[in-house]
């Protein structure tokens, strides 16, 4: 498993890198060698939090906590992670192709987070968007824990598709139909 880690408004000892990633590392018998973490660590208003993104067979895995001690930050993390894929593992093996935890290459496609008003591109990320179904795609957005995802739709021919989280609790889709 390969790690990063970045520190905001905070700087760290070794001991606490070492201790996330031996935590971490608990995790890696879920993944195939080449799974990714991403380890953040912050301090706000005297709460120790720890972001941690797990990546690997082309599924995102995310946690967020926040303790008054860094290492059980560390450990709660760790913990929801393994909750998440215990949680979704039958329903992973169910609904995934028998080869979607072996890493591929997917086509490279650009995507922009706008955050000021004046419409200035302050950000920009690429993101490998993998071919699934819809069901698929609205698990993998409630994984990470976010409001929308963008996935190619296997269920229309591999056309990009957008799943979101509707204010009534249910779930909506924006799609490419020609």
């Amino acid at each position: 498993m390969k790690f990063q880690f970045r520190e905001k408004k905070v700087k760290l000892p070794g001991n606490v890198h070492a201790y996330a990633e031996k935590k971490v590392m608990k995790l890696e018998r879920f993944f195939d060698e080449d799974a990714e973490a991403l380890i953040v660590f912050s301090v706000e208003k005297n709460r120790n939090q720890v972001e941690l993104t797990v990546h690997g067979a082309g599924t995102w895995f995310r946690a967020s906590e926040s303790t008054s001690d860094m290492f059980a930050s560390i450990d709660a993390a760790v913990a929801t992670i393994e909750g998440q894929i215990r949680k979704n593992k039958t329903r992973l093996a169910r609904r995934l192709k028998q080869d979607a935890f072996v890493r591929s290459v997917q086509e490279e496609t650009s995507f922009v987070v706008d955050t000021e008003e004046d419409l200035s591109i302050v950000r920009s990320k690429k993101f490998y968007f993998k071919p699934m179904t819809r069901e698929e795609a609205v698990m993998q957005m409630n994984l990470l824990d976010h409001n929308f995802f963008a996935f190619r739709d296997e269920d229309n021919g591999g056309t990009f598709a957008v799943v979101y989280k509707r204010n009534d609790g249910g779930y909506g889709l924006i799609d490419d139909t020609e």
